[in-house]
């Protein structure tokens, strides 16, 4: 290789021209061939197999994941000449080639047991073929044996096995439990193998977007070492904002870098905050801020979920769980908390070790996640999307305005904008907290600095919004009859702007009455206090 060839190799990933950004690339292979930037990853590889053999890390769908699992599958394979100027170069006995066997089920969906069984014995079957061995075994259960102990015999060295989306066939299948039991039970009783196989096992690494219970799918395998809450590993998927800036400068001529951390940056495992690599790769294409990652996938499960549970959607912004919550689900108790967390809709804001235990506080990562999760969440009461919208225009053109009293009706559009079939299905209207959720998804679904449940020396302020300069502090009251003017008098009484005196130009004390019988706004009133 000249040294011509060589620079290309290791500033460019590979051949000779314009870096490409590798928008849905995978293959460590074809970054490192092909042109494309790439974010190195590889000390971390190191560090993983000095530290330990079992490994399982969960992390949100497109952040990185099945390409870092490359990465290890091609050091393992001892493809030197693929890390040239990246730090495993020397760091790495490039002496011994292992044999690897790499499962995912990241494409297609699942909707039968024989699905999956059928691309169990497929997968296995290709690996059979590319190694040149015969399988005899008749159950996928078996044959996955047969095929660990027949490479190490061959090769002579022990097997490094890597699974990537684990879980995917489960969650294909969450609104449906009983096909969904059966999926985890099919796979349950297929990854059982790997404690069996032990003595043969060099590595074995296994990502997906959920962690359920090891009694559950990984029955026995408890020396498994989650290293999704590891520090160290914190930034294993993802981009830092180092990264980001040093990698694409090329890139960044005229971006506006606080923008778009506003917009992309924001996801903690417990390290340095990082950027969804989907995200950014689409951003730097097109150059336009819009919600990429959110679009490759729609939480409807989910919002079905917190409104079956009268969710307080305000309390997303800041919610506290423990340890439990955090960790593991299982289908039979699915906890809407742990699948925001473990599906990136929330990540940690802060946490704090006390009395034995660890309390997180969760929060939106980003303003892509809050804006597009709020409007969705809107989307699925609404059922009209046009009126959505143009409830959520005309909202932002009062605020920019400051025209306060054109909210009134405003606010009566919102609930008038939900058919009268979504309120005989539940009975989320006879609750304060269900109008103050409308209001707070319309003034998030806009992407405004919203506060909720904000604390004073006098109590909770129900939801204050800041935009440019001004402070608008609600109150909710949900009343029998017409409105008397209580919200108002409570945020008078109890003096709450005063927590904005310093902060706020101009401040506006906003009072909402609901009526259940009604089903909206009855009495509407607000003053300037600053």
């Amino acid at each position: 290789m000249t040294r011509f060839q060589r620079f290309c190799y290791n500033h460019l990933g590979g051949g000779v021209g314009v870096k490409k950004l590798p928008i849905g690339i995978q293959s460590f292979v074809n970054i490192r061939t092909e042109g494309f930037y790439y974010v190195h990853k590889t000390k971390l590889v190191k560090m993983l197999v000095d530290e330990g053999k079992y490994f399982f890390l969960s992390r949100p769908r497109r952040f990185g994941k099945s390409l870092f699992l490359d990465t290890l599958r091609q050091a393992f394979l001892s493809r030197k000449e693929l890390f040239e100027g990246l730090y495993l170069e020397n760091n790495w006995d490039w002496s011994v080639e292992y044999p690897v066997i790499k499962i995912s089920f990241g494409t297609g969906v699942h909707k039968t047991v024989d699905e999956l069984e059928n691309t169990k014995d497929v997968i296995l079957r290709n690996h059979a073929r590319d190694y040149e061995l015969k399988l005899e075994e008749k159950y996928t259960k078996d044959r996955f044996m047969e095929l660990i102990y027949k490479l190490y015999k061959k090769y002579s060295q022990k097997v490094v096995i890597l699974i990537d989306e684990y879980d995917k066939p489960i969650l294909d299948n969450i609104e449906n439990p009983e096909i969904a039991v059966a999926m985890r039970e099919s796979l349950k009783n297929f990854y059982s193998v790997i404690k069996d196989a032990d003595e043969y096992l060099k590595f074995v690494f296994i990502t997906g977007v959920t962690k359920f219970s090891k009694v559950s799918i990984f029955s026995g395998l408890n020396n498994l070492n989650d290293i999704t809450l590891d520090p160290k590993y914190g930034t294993i998927c993802g981009y830092t904002q180092e990264e980001f800036e040093q990698v694409f400068k090329d890139r960044l001529e005229g971006v506006n870098l606080e923008e778009v951390r506003h917009w992309y940056n924001g996801y903690n495992w417990l390290s340095e905050r990082v950027y969804n690599p989907f995200d950014v790769l689409l951003y730097l294409d097109k150059k336009l801020l819009r919600p990429y990652w959110f679009e490759t996938g729609t939480p409807t499960f989910l919002i079905k979920l917190l409104m079956k549970e009268k969710y307080f959607l305000p309390n997303l912004e800041n919610l506290e769980a423990g340890d439990e919550i955090v960790g593991e689900f299982d289908i039979e108790n699915i906890e809407a908390t742990t699948l925001l967390f473990q599906t990136g809709y929330l990540t940690i804001k802060s946490v704090e070790n006390t009395a034995g235990m660890s309390v997180y506080t969760l929060t939106y990562p980003n303003l892509e996640v809050k804006a597009a999760f709020n409007r969705h969440l809107l989307d699925y009461m609404v059922k009209n999307r046009l009126a959505r919208d143009r409830n959520m225009i005309r909202l932002y053109r009062i605020l920019e305005k400051n025209k306060i009293e054109e909210l009134k009706e405003l606010f009566q559009a919102f609930f008038s904008s939900i058919p009268y079939e979504w309120y005989t299905k539940n009975e989320l209207y006879k609750y304060e907290g269900y109008y103050a959720s409308v209001f707070y998804a319309y003034f998030a679904g806009i992407g405004f600095d919203v506060r909720v449940e904000d604390s004073t020396s006098f109590g909770k302020i129900d939801m204050t919004v800041k935009y440019k300069g001004r402070c608008y502090i609600f109150e909710f009251k949900v009343v029998e009859g017409d409105g008397k003017g209580e919200a108002l008098k409570q945020l008078k009484e109890k003096k709450y702007h005063e927590k904005y005196m310093h902060t706020c130009d101009e401040i506006y004390l906003v009072g909402v009455e609901f009526s259940k019988k009604e089903r909206n706004v009855v009495n509407f009133e607000y003053e300037r206090v600053k």
